[in-house]
């Protein structure tokens, strides 16, 4: 007898249990895809999306679409609730979906509180949906006055958030400033000629950089810093540190001490063997993993793999995290810079094997039409 698959979220982790529903569903299991938007943004090229490098249609899979295609059913909702015990999920909507195996995958969110006491033009950096609304914004607010931008975070998120602003008004000389308060020092979780290279990068764009400063608070146009200085602000950007949903705290779940579902090498709750998760979502059991999308890749088939494996009772496949990763910062110009390890390299060359990874990834996970919902192609002018 067919099982109840329900997955969470439609992310980077289960790209690969989408694209394959079609294999669950043809041994009579039902699976069903639940998801705040029919459209999963890949993060990686958000800050692109910004600067006008890509249209949103290159930068996002049409989830529901491929969940419905193969044969599952989608709901555009949101879980705020799991009883592992009656092995139910609450949605926002007031809906329960009862499960036999569940998967998580829903990311995580910029922790505003305390940082935001007026929401007016504040611009947490996720969803990355977030990022091209602003760039809307921005392109007509710049034509009216003169813009003074502030990104909070100095990881590398910020630096790419400040670059791609820069590239977003180029066209607009001296119309707009950008500063970046970046807290105790740029990419301080980087290698020191990374952290260089960014701070270079960004002063040879005019983009001041406050170092041994953080954000305290922001209310009515103005950010106060931890120093007491005050920065008038038309735009704020929020790129600090992010955190998982509280969905699994407010469920009772085992937690890691970021608040991410405990899960073992198999993807899989500590506790409740049906329960499975990837992504930022998740913290590993025993080695936590940093919060950077490659891991979440490395995660798809293997979460994939053991999903079916617990729908049909046979063994699971252990994950391992894999290798030192490599991470490319676009900055705006047609340079990236890039890093792994020891190794650290700036420049075109950079770039262009970002946008070929990111542009080969895209390609083998777009298969409901995204691509042919627009002619725009990558703007490397």
């Amino acid at each position: 007898m067919g099982k109840h698959l329900v997955l969470i979220g439609g992310g980077h982790a289960h790209m690969t249990s989408l694209v394959n529903i079609d294999q669950l569903t043809a041994r009579g299991h039902q699976v069903t895809l639940v998801s705040p938007s029919p459209y999963h943004y890949y993060s990686g090229m958000g800050p692109g999306m910004l600067g006008g490098f890509y249209d949103p249609s290159q930068a996002r899979f049409h989830v529901g679409k491929m969940a419905e295609e193969r044969g599952a059913e989608f709901i555009q909702d949101t879980a705020v609730r799991i009883d592992p015990h009656g092995k139910s999920i609450l949605l926002k909507s007031g809906q329960h979906i009862s499960y036999d195996v569940a998967s998580f995958n829903i990311g995580s969110d910029v922790q505003l509180a305390p940082l935001v006491k007026s929401a007016d033009n504040v611009i947490p950096v996720k969803p990355v949906l977030n990022l091209y609304k602003a760039r809307t914004s921005l392109l007509r607010e710049i034509r009216r006055r003169p813009l003074e931008i502030v990104v909070i975070g100095g990881g590398s998120a910020g630096v790419e958030i400040s670059a791609n602003l820069w590239r977003l008004f180029r066209d607009e000389p001296n119309r707009a400033t950008i500063t970046l308060v970046a807290g105790g020092e740029l990419l301080r979780h980087a290698p020191e000629r990374v952290g260089q290279l960014a701070q270079d990068s960004l002063l040879g764009k005019n983009i001041r950089i406050l170092t041994g400063v953080r954000g305290k608070h922001t209310e009515m146009g103005v950010v106060t810093l931890s120093d007491g200085t005050r920065l008038s602000y038309d735009f704020v950007f929020i790129a600090t540190g992010i955190k998982p949903s509280t969905l699994f705290k407010d469920s009772n779940l085992p937690t890691g001490v970021d608040g991410g579902m405990l899960v073992n090498y198999y993807l899989q709750s500590t506790t409740h063997p049906d329960l499975f998760g990837g992504g930022d979502c998740i913290s590993l059991e025993g080695s936590p993993l940093a919060k950077v999308g490659v891991y979440a890749v490395r995660q798809n088939p293997v979460l994939f793999y053991n999903l079916a494996a617990s729908l049909e009772e046979t063994p699971l496949q252990s994950f391992e995290p894999g290798p030192a990763y490599m991470l490319i910062l676009n900055m705006g110009d047609r340079r990236g810079i890039l890093w792994k390890k020891s190794l650290t390299l700036d420049g075109r060359l950079s770039f262009f094997l970002k946008v070929f990874i990111d542009r080969r990834f895209m390609k083998k996970y777009q298969v409901s039409g995204e691509r042919s919902e627009s002619s725009h192609e990558v703007d490397t002018g």
